[in-house]
């Protein structure tokens, strides 16, 4: 019998190395993107393992957490629980966690960068110099940023730093949410095509999951009207894409700027021969900062559940 009396943590995807380094020196580690049967693998260890690591796209299903019947705690490394089966974990007394709050600056400062980058069309601009096309005729004009209408689709941590974020452009500021914010100076919508209709920019910031599944549709899209841009740093599923690249297309929205998609990372190749699109790899917390701390989040959580000690931060 083994000596080892690290905790087992069944690893969905493989993180950083300055993450792995330490998980491993701290856990029996079972990384399921290395076993060429991933089904078999799971079998083989699903009676010792008491934690998952998982990442926030990646998550843990209710088939998956069945198979582990020592399962104790999920932690996540990302702020979305889409992914996890909440209602299998809770049912079971499982703990789950994610990494709030430190990876909300980083997200609201790439929901500006890509308004910015839409409507002052900063790819194309680079692109027209590195062409050599300057040097024969002025760029076409762009459109300015302050002083629009900014509505924001989501008005929690990320969605009200995002309106921070802008409140330094000389810009009105909307949202939309469950219900009104009470130390907001911000206008409140209940309806998110009214705020779509109101504003020139709409920001989406909202959780993912089955309450926010394509709500920005047709309807909301053609409230934002030909001169008007959607940003989407949220989950691909807030965004109905049919309905969004048919706006994209027939030119009933003037353009998007994108950092989640419905079918990431294989996305819809129409996207690709748009001029009136942004395009980010979903990478609005991709700085080495945010995913240091979101990975010292993640091991917080696991070493306090194992220590006996109140998670950091809890999901269930």
């Amino acid at each position: 019998m083994s000596s080892d009396a690290r905790p087992h943590v069944l690893m969905m995807g493989p993180y950083p190395a300055w993450d792995l380094e330490p998980l491993e020196r701290a856990y029996q580690l079972h990384k399921v993107w290395e076993a060429t049967d991933r089904e078999a693998f799971i079998q083989a260890h699903a009676q010792d393992i008491r934690g998952i690591a998982t990442r926030g796209e990646l998550g843990a299903n209710a088939d998956l957490i069945g198979k582990l019947p020592k399962l104790e705690v999920i932690s996540i490394y990302g702020v979305g629980t889409d992914a996890v089966d909440l209602a299998a974990a809770k049912a079971r007394g499982i703990r789950v966690t994610n990494t709030p709050d430190v990876l909300t600056g980083d997200v609201a400062d790439i929901a500006v960068g890509l308004t910015l980058a839409i409507a002052r069309r900063i790819p194309a601009a680079d692109a027209y110099v590195r062409s050599g096309a300057w040097a024969s005729a002025n760029m076409g004009l762009v459109t300015r940023v302050y002083g629009k209408k900014i509505g924001i689709v989501g008005f929690g941590r990320i969605g009200t730093t995002v309106a921070k974020r802008f409140s330094g452009f000389d810009v009105e500021i909307g949202y939309f949410d469950v219900a009104a914010r009470a130390d907001s100076p911000h206008r409140f919508f209940q309806d998110a095509t009214e705020l779509a209709a109101w504003c020139d920019i709409l920001v989406v910031t909202l959780a993912g999951g089955p309450s926010t599944h394509k709500m920005i549709n047709a309807e909301v899209l053609g409230a934002l009207g030909p001169e008007g841009y959607v940003v989407n740093v949220s989950r691909g599923s807030t965004m109905d894409e049919t309905a969004l690249l048919e706006a994209l297309e027939g030119r009933t929205i003037a353009g998007a700027g994108l950092d989640v998609f419905w079918n990431e990372p294989r996305i819809d190749p129409r996207f690709m021969g748009l001029d009136t699109v942004v395009l980010q790899p979903h990478h609005a917390s991709g700085t080495v900062e945010t995913r240091k701390a979101m990975g010292q989040l993640v091991r917080d959580n696991l070493a306090a559940h194992f220590a006996g000690k109140p998670l950091l931060t809890p999901v269930v």
